[in-house]
């Protein structure tokens, strides 16, 4: 059996569109994937319109794109005082500039599809049970219906999430900078009328905070952190059906929004995540690099998992292609341009985390956000990667919103 160019562990979005973009390239690419059949796992779907222009420019169609996706008109943040601000993402109410709301089961099964049309091997139902990455020839351990075997390829990528085992296999796998915190996820039916450009909402309570975004099909996500003891004492006693209905029975009626979530239609069971977080010292070596939340996830407050995923893939797949063509072009280079592309944002995440972790801060800056308009604008471009994150690390930015 021949050696492929690349094996690329895990097909979500990330894997789907590294595989895609390498077969086009020329390159001989596998792609493998543990689920035979598509199945809802806890994964973000709000993000900026910045996810939608870069899901374009890998070639995704606009019709898979119109069927994956819900116009939202702002995310509407609120306080656990009553305080309330909307960011808009720089949208002005443009329909192509909106954040949206996706379908990840339209979106994944999209990006699979163009990965095959490209000609990557998919290969559903195969797990990765282990990585050696040492050697120059990197190995893969995998089970599929024809037992336990190996597989080698001259570059291994990990597009397998927070828990990775190609992370792990490389060493590379280190603590999390928020502590432990626990991810609950599912859908509901939305029982108003068919709206486009309905807000979605981000409810900050202490040591929690709850996102719902509409998506295609007249429902509702819901999405989950706790992030403190007391929540996660009441989720091993009530569990995840308890603790979702005390959330959610907390969070007040907004303008455009009286329903009672709390009690509206589970379409799917309550999917969790923990730990939330993944860090990794490092996304690259000889032989081996990670995309997406494999690469290190930090939190789904800012709603950037999408977005930073396929600019991943793109960066990834220029990394690559660059070395199989030449030895001497390290895949380290995808590591740095990951470090140049991201640094500042992380930075911002972990600031916006620890106004979140401190409940009276986060009031004091949500009621500066709420009369300033222009400290609201340049959050949501940051947020929303339309603008540089360096512009809300500036004093001046910084200032007003701090200052009393």
């Amino acid at each position: 059996m021949s050696t492929p160019d690349v094996v690329v562990v895990g097909g979500g979005p990330a894997g789907s569109t590294l595989a895609a973009l390498l077969a086009r390239r020329g390159r001989e690419v596998v792609l493998l994937e543990r689920s035979s059949t598509w199945r809802w796992r806890a994964s973000g779907v709000f993000s900026s319109p910045a996810a939608v222009t870069a899901l374009r420019r890998v070639g995704l169609s606009d019709a898979a794109l119109a069927s994956s996706v819900q116009p939202i008109g702002a995310m509407r943040v609120e306080a656990s005082d009553g305080t309330a601000f909307r960011l808009t993402y720089g949208s002005d109410g443009r329909p192509d500039a909106s954040p949206v709301g996706f379908d990840r089961q339209v979106l994944d099964q999209a990006l699979m599809a163009m990965a095959q049309a490209a000609g990557v091997d998919i290969r559903t139902g195969t797990t990765v049970t282990g990585a050696s990455l040492a050697s120059a020839a990197p190995q893969l351990a995998v089970r599929d219906e024809n037992g336990i075997h190996e597989l080698e390829a001259r570059v291994v990528v990990g597009a397998d999430g927070i828990r990775s085992t190609v992370a792990r296999g490389a060493g590379v796998t280190r603590q999390a900078r928020l502590g432990r915190r626990i991810g609950l996820t599912y859908h509901v039916m939305d029982p108003r009328p068919p709206q486009p450009g309905r807000d979605a909402r981000m409810v900050i309570l202490d040591h929690a905070y709850c996102g719902l975004a509409p998506v295609p099909g007249g429902r509702l996500n819901v999405g989950i952190v706790l992030a403190g003891a007391e929540w996660q004492r009441r989720l091993a006693g009530d569990g995840a059906a308890g603790v979702t209905t005390r959330i959610l029975s907390a969070i007040p009626p907004a303008p455009d929004d009286p329903v009672d979530w709390a009690a509206a239609e589970r379409l799917d069971p309550i999917e969790g995540a923990a730990p939330l977080g993944h860090r990794v010292s490092r996304r690259a070596d000889d032989g081996w690099l990670l995309v997406g939340d494999a690469a290190g996830f930090l939190d789904p407050l800012t709603g950037e998992g999408l977005h930073r995923a396929i600019v991943s893939a793109e960066l990834a797949a220029t990394a690559i292609d660059a070395h199989l063509s030449d030895r001497r072009m390290s895949l380290v280079a995808y590591d740095r341009a990951m470090s140049a592309r991201f640094r500042a944002k992380d930075v911002v995440t972990l600031l916006i985390q620890a106004f979140v972790a401190r409940p009276a801060l986060f009031r004091h800056a949500a009621r500066r956000l709420a009369r300033r308009a222009p400290l609201r604008e340049t959050m949501g471009l940051v947020i929303g990667d339309l603008a540089p994150a360096s512009r809300a690390l500036e004093p001046t930015f910084l200032a007003g919103l701090l200052r009393p």
